[in-house]
């Protein structure tokens, strides 16, 4: 994106004075010298609209407003800085569902035998562990116990989001994706205030997932996209997140809307490999190297955010943002209006990531210990065979339990049965809408 779209592009009044030239971390607060990244997928999409977000979701009040945070150079933490750790679940943690080495046909980072890892983890370190869920009031337990029977009362979906389109009986899938946490995430992005608007936008959701072809984008079909390994899952972070790298710098295909495939082709892959007790994943975005013609347009950006903001409501738990550039911190500037005031404290701007993930398991030019190469032909395959073998443990017990709409994940996931209901989202997570290519939006 050039200086001049930016210029054209409309910034609300509340973007802060703080994103001057002299934020611009490049030119006057370098990060430290850090290897190579590569490029996140920038993603040609002019000709698609995307869906108009009510004022009510997306526009924040005066109260809400919230200025966007200069970038700094990263700091080293000292003692008094550095992070609490987590509270343990109350609940113990089930050991990764995944079989021996030995009986598996993939490999995983606990497999190799020393911190040079050619593949992702299938855990989170043992200092890593999800906040305990907060129990639901009264008044949301009877929201949630309502929205459970109007969900269940759904027979058929539109295949398309047309005025006239065809309907078609739900499947297993659809049904699956009804769990309790999601319905609980789509009550918490409308704020609890109306039970027969998250069923609305439920349906929205499994019209979306049906036209958007969700479940044909095959590894086959996005593999094309990884080969430079822009987007790497590698690790999980202090609250048991798994993160999710993107890397702008390491482009390598035209525009087109198979960029925005991988992107939610690897949001799935992503929540397959998210352990009981997480619903949310970290972003680590690093801009090391990248150039201005690597980055999305205004356009390209909003496409992505309505997809996140009404399709993945609740999932984002944290984006760490480094290496930022003059180019980037004018788009950052230009789409701060569109981030939902629940989602802005999330996003953090060269802070040091060894302070909100595992040493253990960071990579070594974010002052982690772990020695990463991304060999793709090691690398994809396993990816894709945790992810598969995840998923399928997941689907054998939803089925085995009478294949229920409302199930819970913490069961699916490996967790045990008698999980109480409760809300789900310490801290009040919003959705993964931010960041891609380089950070686009997220919203409640």
């Amino acid at each position: 994106m050039s200086t001049a779209e930016v210029q054209q592009a409309p910034i609300a009044e509340e973007v802060p004075e703080t994103m001057n030239e002299k934020s611009v971390p490049v030119e006057s607060a370098p990060a430290p010298e850090q290897p190579a990244a590569a490029p996140a997928p920038v993603v040609e999409t002019a000709a698609i609209e995307p869906t108009p977000v009510s004022e009510s979701q997306t526009a924040p009040t005066e109260t809400e407003k919230t200025p966007m945070p200069e970038p700094q150079a990263a700091p080293v933490a000292s003692v008094a800085e550095a992070q609490i750790e987590p509270t343990v679940v109350p609940e113990p943690t089930p050991k990764p569902t995944s079989e021996p080495a030995s009986t598996r046909d993939y490999k995983t980072a606990e497999d190799e035998p020393t911190l040079t890892k050619t593949v992702p983890y299938a855990a989170p370190d043992a200092t890593s562990h999800p906040p305990p869920p907060p129990e639901l009031t009264p008044d949301q337990t009877a929201k949630y116990e309502e929205l459970l029977r109007l969900c269940k009362a759904i027979t058929e979906i539109p295949i398309s989001k047309d005025k006239n389109a065809e309907k078609k009986p739900l499947t297993d899938s659809d049904r699956m994706f009804m769990t309790k946490e999601c319905l609980l995430r789509y009550l918490r992005a409308t704020k609890w205030n109306n039970v027969e608007e998250a069923k609305k936008r439920i349906e929205a959701t499994l019209t979306w997932r049906r036209e958007w072809g969700l479940e044909e984008h095959t590894p086959e079909h996005i593999e094309p996209e990884n080969e430079t390994g822009k987007q790497v899952v590698l690790g999980f972070d202090n609250e048991a997140r798994p993160c999710l790298y993107l890397n702008p710098a390491k482009q390598n295909t035209e525009k087109s809307i198979r960029q925005i495939q991988h992107l939610t082709f690897m949001m799935e892959r992503v929540l397959d490999i998210a352990p009981p007790g997480t619903e949310t994943l970290a972003l680590l975005i690093d801009f090391k190297s990248a150039s201005s013609g690597q980055n999305a347009t205004i356009g390209q950006g909003k496409m992505v955010m309505d997809i996140l903001q009404n399709h993945y409501p609740e999932r984002l738990g944290r984006a760490l943002v480094v290496n930022i550039p003059w180019w980037a911190n004018l788009f950052l500037k230009a789409i701060w209006p569109f981030i939902d005031p629940v989602t802005r404290p999330k996003l953090k701007f060269n802070e040091d990531m060894s302070q909100h993930v595992p040493k253990s398991q960071l990579l070594k030019e974010f002052n982690g210990e772990v020695d990463f190469t991304y060999d793709h032909a090691a690398y994809w395959q396993n990816f894709i065979k945790l992810a598969a073998d995840k998923r399928k443990r997941y689907e054998e017990r939803w089925k085995a339990n009478g294949s229920q709409i409302g199930e819970s994940e913490f069961y699916l996931k490996g967790g045990e049965k008698s999980k109480p209901l409760a809300a789900t989202a310490p801290e009040g997570e919003a959705s993964v809408e931010a960041v891609t290519e380089g950070l686009q939006k997220t919203t409640v």
